[in-house]
């Protein structure tokens, strides 16, 4: 029954990409329409686990709701027409970009009915907005379906003039009008008075705190308004956006600075070790015990480590020293959102740091960039990997590792838990990735953390799965361990530089772990159940520790 659900939801995952991607190329769709009613059939056939509640009819899903409107830009509720555009000179105008808490995007509020997201990573972004629209569209239609009488001329109940009235704001509210309102308010929404309370704390702040009553009210009003075909909510695709996406673009133009960079500081011609992570790990590993006049000590680094997240001081204080030790920081002007790192071994200290006594004999070159997006790590990858021309002639980096360390969606364990993945199994194709690991689960033995090694899905969205399909990878002979949205298309870049174009060299070691942001096959412990704080503080840099040490153990070689 599983492995037949399963099956059933792959499929519809294959439709609902071939949808959009249809959608996307003839520029626009409504929501309401037949176009938009096939995404959300799809979608609802899928139910993933992240928009927990969206299948129930007579309950809306709040944490899905806090998740999709952290990622799309606050006031989006709001509009009824959304405009997807890659970077077109918004900037360049008087409009105030609005970049939402959890996505780096410019987003810009164009009047009062259109906001325009600016999409500058390629086809993965595109569908994980068109994803959360989706469900937001589903959540707006039930609250409509909940807040008026549908059968009486859609005249609105009660409960529905009460939320108005807060959401509008024309009237000021004692508190205790204030918590009868949100009785109501959890009415409707089918949550208890508790629930509701959290979310309406959740959403609002000092300056805006009847966010909750604002959302709920113009989500279910243009919904309205569309269902009685007063003003139809529209998404729009720019024939811009159309015209690049899938031309790595942007990626090219990332790569080519990345590479000037590396040649004016004479650089260009060292072993160079490529690590896709963090900001801050790597920097702070090599330089913060220096920054701080702190004493290395073992025990105590990962509470430093936690302290430094916490603090914005210290974090500008380490980054002031390391540049002042030489780490050259790229702030990415291409439009790809990657900010880089460059750090010469050969200038580094390693006396009070965790590497304090190794034998490090090399001129080597570590080359950390930020996190892409999906597909986007192909486009970058694969422009990074390309010989570069100077001065008339061909320059061709000499790469000795790539590591790739971030989060990830694990199955068979608990959030902070390690991953060391021995393939990639790229969802819905037949590209399939083996490697060897550089890293092993050996590496990771630790009391307090577990460490889990197999194969690892490369997923289309992850807000796209659910727990029928989840569970038939992890149990089939697929023994899947996590999933996560990059490593695929990593290693196809890779592959395809090493063996197939001669860009690098077929003697380089890659490095793969991920630590667990989330474990979707369990309630409670999904994305949308919020973040892992400081508990990702210590595998984080547990993972930069081993693939560092492997780094200089290499050196010289």
């Amino acid at each position: 029954m599983v492995y037949s659900r399963a099956r059933e939801t792959t499929e519809a995952i294959e439709r609902l990409y071939v949808t959009m991607r249809h959608l996307f190329y003839r520029g626009f769709f409504k929501p309401a329409g037949v176009s938009g009613s096939s995404l959300r059939t799809l979608l609802m056939n899928i139910n993933p686990e992240i928009y927990g509640s969206m299948s129930v009819p007579n309950k809306i899903e709040l944490d899905g709701l806090m998740y999709v409107l952290d990622r799309l830009p606050e006031g989006i509720e709001e509009t009824a027409f959304v405009h997807l555009t890659s970077d077109e000179g918004f900037d360049k105008a008087s409009f105030e970009a609005i970049i939402p808490k959890k996505r780096r995007r410019d987003c810009y509020r164009i009047d009062e009915h259109q906001m325009n997201i600016e999409v500058l990573l390629g086809r993965s972004e595109i569908y994980d907005i068109l994803t959360h629209l989706t469900f937001l569209y589903i959540e707006a239609d039930k609250i409509r379906n909940l807040g008026f009488l549908m059968e009486d001329d859609c005249r609105p109940k009660r409960t529905w003039k009460i939320i108005e009235e807060v959401a509008i704001g024309e009237k000021s509210f004692s508190r205790k009008e204030k918590e009868v309102a949100l009785i109501h308010l959890s009415s409707l929404l089918g949550r208890t008075f508790d629930e509701t309370l959290v979310a309406y704390n959740a959403f609002g702040s000092d300056e805006n705190p009847d966010r909750f009553f604002k959302i709920i009210y113009f989500l279910g009003q243009n919904s309205m308004l569309d269902h009685k075909e007063i003003r139809e909510r529209e998404i729009h695709f720019s024939a811009i956006l159309r015209e690049r996406v899938g031309h790595h673009y942007f990626g090219e133009k990332w790569a080519q600075k990345v590479k000037e960079v590396l040649v004016e500081n004479e650089l260009g011609n060292r072993p160079l070790h490529i690590i896709s992570a963090n900001m801050h790990s790597v920097k702070n590993m090599l330089f913060a015990n220096q920054a701080l006049k702190k004493k290395n000590t073992q025990d105590a680094d990962y509470q430093l480590y936690a302290e430094i997240s916490d603090t914005k001081t210290l974090q500008d204080q380490i980054l002031e020293y390391s540049l002042q030790q030489g780490l050259i920081y790229i702030n990415d002007k291409s439009g790809s959102n990657i900010d880089v790192q460059i750090i010469d071994l050969s200038k580094i200290d390693f006396k009070n740091t965790p590497f304090e006594g190794t034998q490090f004999s090399g001129d080597d070159v570590i080359l950390v960039f930020d996190y892409a997006f999906g597909e986007q790590a192909y486009e970058i990858m694969d422009e990074l990997l390309r010989p570069y021309n100077v001065n008339e002639e061909v320059y061709t980096m000499k790469v000795k590792s790539i590591s790739i360390m971030g989060k990830a969606g694990i199955l068979a364990g608990e959030k902070g838990d390690i991953m060391i993945p021995t393939s990639h199994i790229f969802e819905g194709t037949a590209d399939n990735y083996v490697f060897e690991n550089a890293l092993k689960l050996e590496d990771f033995i630790d009391d307090e953390l577990k460490a889990f090694e197999g194969g690892m899905i490369t997923v289309l969205g992850t807000s796209l799965q659910n727990k029928d399909i989840l569970q038939y990878f992890m149990t089939t002979s697929w023994k899947a361990i996590g999933l996560e949205m990059e490593g695929a298309h990593y290693q196809k870049a890779i592959q395809v530089a090493s063996k197939i174009r001669k860009h690098i060299s077929e003697d380089l070691f890659v490095m793969y772990a991920y630590y667990a942001s989330d474990n979707p096959l369990k309630t409670g412990s999904t994305l949308s159940s919020g973040g892992l704080g400081l508990t990702g503080v210590k595998p984080t840099y547990l993972i930069t520790l081993k693939i560092l040490e492997k780094i200089l153990e290499s050196s010289g070689k």
